[in-house]
């Protein structure tokens, strides 16, 4: 008989699996298990991997995205374990959590559902490992403010069951769905998870059940696992909002009635206006501070330059007109802010060479629309001149002001240099030290450190594993890879929570992978280094791809009197010029296919692979659009356009 099914709802976080499915199977080794994943329907080749790298799954593919209740049910009734374990994909468990758990739950038969200490991935606590049912005054608590001035409170404590010691075993009401263990004739006794439930509240209302039907559920830290996302992942979200309150809400209606009711649902309201307000303000502030900041300095700034200008020069009058000005400055100030968003000098890290690139850019529109006006709306091309020097000084001035003041993403150097030290064996260390080089983190210093007890002579080594404190100190490290090969998942999160101190970064990095995942803290959705395939869909890149897009599409119809003659397929060339300029297509991309082992991007009229003049192989057009997105640069697009401009019918 199967002692353990493990399910696992999978979407779209193909590198946490991988090193989730690693884990479990090493977990697994002494007990009778099946794993189940079920994938809901992901792009980014996840499915691929996991019969690729474990054959051994039982994979269900949705081709939609059912949710996370509907996916786990589908799994829980083809299951045939004694007990289900509902787990994350963006988790790590020890090599000996399952055996722990099961010899638990068989030693308490009123144990209905088990959940175990999870932390981040700095190794620091996470809040939900223990939870509290949230009623209308736990809730209260908790939006108030109460639960976290008074966390030891029997009375304000209990959402997150805070008064609870984390290393000792204890009954709680609410399991996370992260890691969520029940005995299969006890889902039998109670049914399987609410669907009308699509993400979030189903753990809340599977556990209230659970402890309804008489049963018991226990917090137990006797074993611990890595939660990389954790339950703060993207609060600010407005999506996460709405769809968490309405969870909370079909709660309310199902398990409570009068007033109970009536104060819980008050509460939700509340919180949606609440929260939904101050998430949209958060994203409002984010977004657009910085470039209101830029426009208004800008602005008042050419009105001044207009006054000491016509002071000093003697032009004054109607040429300078307030009312022509007084739209003419904002238009400047606009055009030059949008030209250096597009150009990237708005992301991170800040780089002047893209902010002067934009403004020169800026200027060159500017004095092109200029020469296109008529006389009586010109008035000076040497205030345009000022204007992009008064521009430039205003980028530079304020990013200096942001960086000395310590304003979040805006320092101008790289405070935390990457010191690395890879711990496993020799041949581990070689592989990743390799990866490391092949992406775009580029660190000052990586040191081998062995997790053998034998002396090594790899020149890169600088101790044992034994001596990691020294290690840290000595050598400045200021992050840790942990080559999972090596060393045992037990042995990484309690070397973790040694450490937890010592202000360094953990990594883990799976056998045979590309990629190396860890998390700096419990609301970052994650750290990961690949080799980058992801190049085209980096934010700089997608912007100038859309922008280009435009651009060509413009000039499509400016020349289609001449262009549209010479087309080899004149039938679609309209169609596919309005399908590109408002976003429905992109001129270059993999074509019409779906391909989902490659980063996403739109359907295109041209490819790559058009450039030859025989038909390809699938394999070979696949590597060629691999090619294309791994590194992609916006001349490439370009060059396609130009070869195949008798194809934008296709």
């Amino acid at each position: 008989m199967i002692k353990l099914s493990v399910i696992i709802v999978n979407y779209n976080v193909k590198h946490f699996i991988e090193q989730c499915l690693f884990s479990v199977f090493k977990a697994s080794e002494q007990i009778t298990c099946e794993v189940f994943v079920v994938d809901n329907n992901s792009v980014d080749g996840s499915v691929t991997l996991i019969k690729e790298r474990f054959p051994k799954v039982k994979l269900i593919e949705n081709k939609i995205n059912t949710g996370f209740s509907v996916a786990n049910n589908q799994a829980i009734r083809v299951a045939q374990g004694e007990y289900i374990l509902l787990l994350n994909p963006d988790t790590v468990v020890q090599e000996d959590t399952f055996t722990k758990v099961l010899d638990f739950m068989d030693a308490n038969p009123k144990a209905g559902g088990l959940g175990v200490k999870m932390l981040d991935g700095q190794g620091n606590f996470a809040p939900e490992s223990k939870r509290g049912l949230p009623t209308p005054k736990v809730a209260f608590y908790k939006m108030f403010g109460f639960a976290k001035l008074f966390p030891k409170s029997k009375r304000f404590g209990k959402y997150h069951l805070t008064y609870l010691p984390e290393n000792e075993v204890s009954e709680i009401e609410v399991l996370s769905g992260a890691f969520m263990l029940m005995r299969k004739s006890v889902l039998d006794k109670i049914g399987l998870l609410d669907e009308t439930f699509f993400m979030y509240g189903e753990d809340i209302d599977l556990s209230y059940r659970i402890t309804l039907a008489g049963y018991k559920n226990y917090y137990f830290p006797e074993t611990q696992i890595i939660h990389y996302k954790g339950e703060s992942t993207k609060r600010n979200s407005l999506n996460y909002v709405l769809i968490f309150y309405k969870a909370m809400a079909i709660f309310s209606k199902k398990h409570f009635s009068g007033v109970n009711a009536f104060w819980f649902n008050a509460m939700i309201n509340l919180a949606i206006v609440l929260r939904a307000g101050l998430a949209l303000i958060s994203r409002f502030l984010k977004a657009f501070t910085v470039p209101i900041i830029d426009f208004a300095i800008i602005t008042l700034g050419l009105f001044k330059l207009k006054t000491v200008y016509s002071q000093n020069t003697g032009f004054e009058g109607e040429i300078y007109s307030d009312d022509l000005l007084s739209v003419a400055f904002p238009l400047y100030s606009l055009t030059w802010i949008i030209m250096v968003y597009f150009n990237g000098g708005y992301d991170f890290p800040i780089k002047f060479r893209r902010i002067i690139r934009g403004v020169v850019m800026g200027t060159a529109v500017i004095l092109i629309a200029y020469s296109l006006l008529p006389e009586t709306l010109r008035f000076s091309r040497a205030l345009i001149l000022l204007g992009t020097l008064l521009t430039l000084v205003s980028f530079v001035f304020t990013r200096l002001l942001f960086h000395v003041l310590k304003f979040k993403n805006y320092s101008l150097i790289n405070t935390r240099i990457k010191r690395i030290a890879i711990v496993g064996e020799e041949n581990e260390f070689t592989r990743v030290s390799a990866l490391l080089k092949q992406t775009q983190v580029n660190p000052a210093f990586v040191g081998f450190v062995s997790a053998e007890v034998n002396g090594v002579h790899n020149p890169s080594y600088i101790g044992k594993i034994t001596q990691i404190d020294e290690i840290i100190k000595v050598h400045q490290i200021n992050e840790i890879i942990y080559c999972a090969k090596d060393i045992s998942s037990q042995f990484i999160i309690n070397n973790m929570l040694l450490l937890v101190s010592s202000g360094v970064d953990f990594k883990i990095a799976p056998p045979e992978s590309l990629s190396i995942i860890g998390s700096n803290h419990i609301e970052n959705a994650g750290d990961l280094y690949i080799i980058d395939v992801n190049s085209i869909t980096k934010s700089n890149n997608r912007r100038n791809k859309r922008l280009l897009d435009i651009m060509v599409s413009i000039l499509a119809i400016i020349l289609s009197p001449f262009l549209f003659f010479l087309q080899e397929k004149k039938s679609n060339y309209f169609f596919n010029v309005i399908k590109v300029l408002f976003g429905f297509y992109t001129w270059v991309g993999y074509g019409k296919i779906n391909d989902r082992s490659l980063p996403e991007i739109k359907k295109s009229v041209l490819y790559p692979s058009i450039l030859f003049n025989k038909k390809l192989e699938p394999d070979k057009i696949k590597l060629i659009n691999l090619q294309y997105a791994k590194d992609y640069k916006i001349e490439k697009d370009l060059y396609i356009i130009w070869k195949c401009k008798f194809k934008l019918g296709n």
